[in-house]
């Protein structure tokens, strides 16, 4: 990009999946700038990467689910070419994940949970509690069963991060490090952004994708997009101890632990509607600190690295805003909710397909704003 020309693209929020979609609109040509006070620290620094379309499968979800499968599909290949282009890793690991209940009540559930996915032509196995614990031997043998799903994986979300930060950049994506003020609408439609520091950033499409405060942007129209609050704990001394993710029921309470970078692991997460409350909580870190350990006692010897609450853009349908907003020349890549490391490739690639294109392919059409509108009335 000339310097001090305007870009063909803007965005908004230098997350994952805003600099994804940097990346491959860059790829297909466009010449494009990404603003952010401060990339990746966000959800993206919290998440744990998981990979998991089918045991995040949800009841009245199957649109979602098959655009999980879509990009979980995509991962391998996404992964390699990011670590090609980035010289970076991404720590993509590709063992797995494990279910496992503790009582009655979490094996019906997962019983159920088992039931759906079989209804779907889900790949699940149901495991006996000797072959869950054959599994990963580190789990307590109070463990009644499980789940194993060999498809859903995980990445380290900050090595992602700083990979697709490089490989933007040598893309020729420019990154503008400032905070987004507000979206500049020029003659009714979407013509650039207005910084914090006073100035404008003027290009011919906007792409808003500042997960939980997108909706709170002025000049952004109504997005039904709100924060989602996660507390989450990062732990170190964790070497050998899990192969891949483990996610249990503890007595009706989700918690997973997600291996990462050699000798970390990843405990999580609380889900509390607080707005952007940023407290760590001691219930917090206490709920999630038994759980993982009932689950692997092995997590009490391990020393607690850091903590931290982030916050998750929810929708009311739980997926994601892709394609036009009402708004001309804005595209939202927003509202990812739980599944945002998880979309980042296929959401890259259909924003990237509208931006060079003019046109959502049609994987993302379930996911336009316009969904949520109102009916119109009866006559």
């Amino acid at each position: 990009m000339t310097a001090g020309a305007a870009p063909d693209v803007v965005i908004a929020g230098g997350g994952l999946i805003g600099l994804s979609v940097a990346w491959r609109s860059a790829q297909r040509g466009l010449s494009v700038a990404v603003v952010d006070d401060a990339p990746g620290d966000g959800a993206s620094r919290a998440a744990a990467g998981m990979l998991a379309p089918v045991t995040e499968a949800g009841y009245r979800e199957e649109a979602l689910l098959r655009l999980g499968l879509a990009s979980v599909q995509r991962w391998p290949a996404f992964a390699e070419e990011v670590e090609r282009a980035g010289g970076l890793p991404v720590g993509l690991r590709t063992a797995g994940t494990l279910v496992v209940g503790f009582d009655d009540d979490d094996m019906r559930e997962l019983d159920a949970l088992h039931a759906f996915q079989q209804e779907l032509g889900l790949d699940a196995e149901r495991l006996t509690p000797r072959a869950t614990r054959r599994r990963e031997p580190s789990l307590t043998p109070r463990v009644r069963g499980g789940l194993l799903v060999t498809g859903d994986h995980s990445v380290d979300g900050r090595a992602l991060h700083a990979a697709l930060l490089a490989a933007a950049r040598d893309a020729g994506v420019r990154l503008v490090r400032d905070r987004v003020a507000a979206v500049r609408v020029d003659g009714g439609r979407a013509a650039g952004l207005e910084l914090a520091g006073g100035r404008a950033l003027e290009a011919g499409a906007v792409v808003l994708a500042l997960g939980a405060h997108s909706a709170g942007l002025p000049g952004v129209p109504p997005l039904p997009v709100r924060p989602v609050k996660g507390q989450i704990l990062r732990l170190a001394g964790a070497g050998g101890l899990l192969e891949g993710t483990v996610r249990a029921l503890v007595r009706g309470r989700h918690v997973y632990l997600v291996p990462y970078a050699g000798d970390r692991l990843v405990v999580g997460a609380t889900v509390e509607d607080r707005g952007f409350d940023p407290t760590v909580t001691a219930g917090g870190v206490h709920d999630l600190l038994h759980d993982a350990i009932d689950v692997v006692p092995g997590v009490s010897e391990l020393e607690l690295a850091e903590t931290l609450a982030r916050w998750r853009p929810g929708t009311p349908d739980n997926a994601p805003l892709l394609g036009a907003s009402s708004l001309p020349g804005l595209v939202l890549a927003t509202g990812h909710h739980r599944n945002g490391v998880l979309l980042t490739p296929v959401t890259a690639e259909v924003v990237a397909d509208l931006l060079a294109t003019g046109t959502l392919p049609e994987l993302a059409a379930p996911f336009t704003a316009d969904r949520f509108a109102p009916a119109p009335p009866r006559r």
